[in-house]
């Protein structure tokens, strides 16, 4: 008597990893839908209470993103990135980047603390702390970086960036001890003891600024940072250029008690100084645009539109 095979029924798995694989499919799923609900179900809010509110601390995002704490890192980093980018687009001229006090970014020291919390090893925010913060909170420009610091004993880059925090704010003492620990971690280069001696010696000079920049320029990753750097590069040498183009204008209205009408009357000895010169005669800033002779105070200043910061 032959037994007919039975049918084999489908297997059901409910292994604990699918099952907590499902819940947080589900929950982030949940979470978008009542995130669009309220942002199109949002009531008007007087715009001085329009700006969005950092609802977790630090820690408490730390606890709550259980083993996804690099993946919320990358995204309060981002979330920096976009909150500074939307203030700058709002403003009616152009700003610096170091130089950003007027734009009110009072969420932009928690966003950045708190995605250095949940990864602490995470350089690229603590790089954005010293060359942003410290227009607008100091205190914590330092603090952050010096969190960076504690849980990053052998990044040299942050010494680097703390000294730079410490020339911003004139106190070249601090900046010279700075890069002196940053140039005693293995694998620092040679110029990190370099800029300790010259900030020790010459904190304030027009080349220590140069250095500054310049290695802020070669090390940064933040194409933001490296275009900041760029641009204070192409001031420092328009201060140089504008002293020379000063003493050429100075010495033609001793000799002619009178300032230049044009710069065609100066424009010889504009060219021997080393300046570049337009067809006009006028000299052109590093960027390559003519600056503007002030006749009525024998002067010389950027054109408006030049890529050269103006302060």
């Amino acid at each position: 008597m032959m037994v007919a095979p039975s049918i084999r029924q489908p297997e059901r798995y409910h292994s604990p990893t699918f099952v907590l694989a499902a819940i947080v499919v589900l929950g982030m799923a949940a979470v978008a839908l009542l995130s669009n609900w309220i942002e199109h179900n949002r009531p008007a809010t007087d715009s001085a209470f329009a700006e969005e509110e950092l609802y977790l601390s630090g820690s408490a995002a730390r606890q709550l993103s259980l083993g996804f704490r690099g993946l919320a890192a990358d995204w309060y980093w981002m979330r920096s990135l976009q909150y500074v980018g939307n203030k700058i687009l709002s403003m009616p001229q152009g700003v610096e980047l170091d130089d950003l006090s007027q734009l009110n970014l009072r969420l932009l020291a928690p966003l950045l603390d708190t995605a250095t919390t949940l990864d602490p090893e995470f350089l690229e925010p603590y790089e954005y702390a010293a060359v942003v913060l410290p227009a607008v909170d100091l205190r914590e420009a330092i603090r952050i970086t010096e969190k960076g610091l504690a849980a990053n004993p052998t990044a040299w880059r942050l010494y680097h960036q703390l000294g730079y925090i410490h020339w911003q704010r004139g106190d070249f003492k601090a900046s010279s001890e700075a890069y002196g620990r940053g140039a005693q971690v293995p694998g620092a280069p040679s110029w990190m003891e370099v800029m300790r001696a010259r900030m020790a010696a010459e904190g304030g000079s027009r080349s220590t600024a140069r250095e500054i920049y310049l290695r802020l320029f070669q090390e940064s990753g933040d194409p933001n940072v490296k275009d900041m750097a760029r641009r204070r590069l192409l001031q420092i040498a328009s201060f140089e250029q504008r002293d020379l183009i000063q003493k050429v204008i100075s010495l033609f209205r001793q000799q002619t008690r009178r300032c230049p009408s044009s710069w065609k009357e100066i424009a010889s000895q504009l060219k021997a100084s080393g300046l570049d010169l337009d067809l006009a005669g006028a000299p052109l800033d590093p960027a390559g645009t003519a600056y503007i002779l002030q006749t009525t105070d024998c002067s010389v200043d950027l054109d408006p539109g030049s890529e050269v910061p103006h302060r």
